[in-house]
């Protein structure tokens, strides 16, 4: 067993001084040590995207990056996504349309598409399952999570969809 070191992370804007092994993953800091169990652990090897975070502002596996990596830099998790307790365009649609059903998937995909249409405003149906294809979901066969992602890329543009 390593020893343990000493790092600060920054999550969802606060430090989080913690001791831990140096290979000792992200994904399990995040629920085991900051208590942020919106992170969901599938696959435990980069594949479902559960896990998924935003380091930096971009999507990553938390599953991928030791928790030693992420210091000095900033990890938002779902637990942040939510401004104020009002539902982001996305989580909203999501809601609307259906898209979820047993929602261990859900925390990885809003993560991934909040990021995502901040950089891809007007998606094409085709561009959203293109997007999507890193987020596993077992339960619903995506059509209604697509349809919420378009609804919630015109809510976003300003439209009433």
């Amino acid at each position: 067993m390593s020893e343990s070191v000493p790092i600060v992370l920054r999550v969802n804007g606060e430090e989080h001084r913690l001791l831990v092994e140096p290979r000792r993953l992200l994904s399990d800091v995040l629920r085991e040590d900051c208590g942020l169990t919106g992170t969901h652990v599938g696959c435990e090897h980069g594949v479902c995207g559960a896990c998924t975070v935003l380091f930096d502002g971009r999507p990553a596996r938390s599953c991928l990056l030791y928790a030693v990596q992420a210091q000095g830099h900033e990890v938002t998790t779902i637990e942040a996504v939510a401004a104020e307790g009002r539902l982001s365009a996305v989580q909203q649609a999501l809601h609307e349309a259906h898209g979820l059903q047993c929602g261990f998937c859900t925390p990885g995909i809003v993560i991934t598409m909040e990021a995502w249409l901040a950089e891809n405003p007007n998606p094409s149906e085709a561009e959203i399952r293109e997007a999507l294809s890193g987020n596993l979901c077992r339960c619903t066969g995506y059509h209604n999570i697509v349809a919420a992602i378009a609804k919630a890329a015109a809510r976003r543009a300003g439209s009433a969809a």
